[in-house]
């Protein structure tokens, strides 16, 4: 929980030999040691982190990694590329983008209409 705070996050890698084998979230914690009233300092990682890791490749989108988090209830995503991990995107990251180019559209749209070049 302190890697969490201190690095303004919502889950962390756990990761074994250079392995990912786990994710461990604040949902984690809540559920698994806050709700059963366990001593989190006592409570290895192992025994709340979140072990079947959804992932996706660098070349998934925007929508596919949407659909999945969606769909799997779930709001971090580890990109591999094969076996080497290479960023995690959140639900928010995932939000902002869609926004953005949201936005970009409407721009583009707004601009078509009222017949001006950008």
């Amino acid at each position: 929980m302190q890697l969490l705070a201190e690095n303004d996050v919502g889950a962390l890698l756990v990761l074994q030999d250079g392995e990912l084998v786990g994710v461990v979230s604040e949902r984690d914690y809540a559920r698994k040691v806050v709700l059963r009233g366990i001593t989190s300092m006592k409570t290895p990682v192992k025994e709340i982190m979140t072990e079947d890791v959804i992932t996706v490749g660098p070349g998934s989108t925007v929508e596919e990694a949407m659909a999945l988090m969606t769909d799997k209830h779930i709001r971090h995503l580890p990109v591999l590329e094969g076996e080497s991990i290479v960023g995690v995107v959140s639900i928010g990251d995932l939000v902002k983008a869609i926004i953005a180019d949201q936005e970009f559209t409407i721009g583009q749209l707004e601009n078509y209409i009222s017949g001006t070049r950008s």
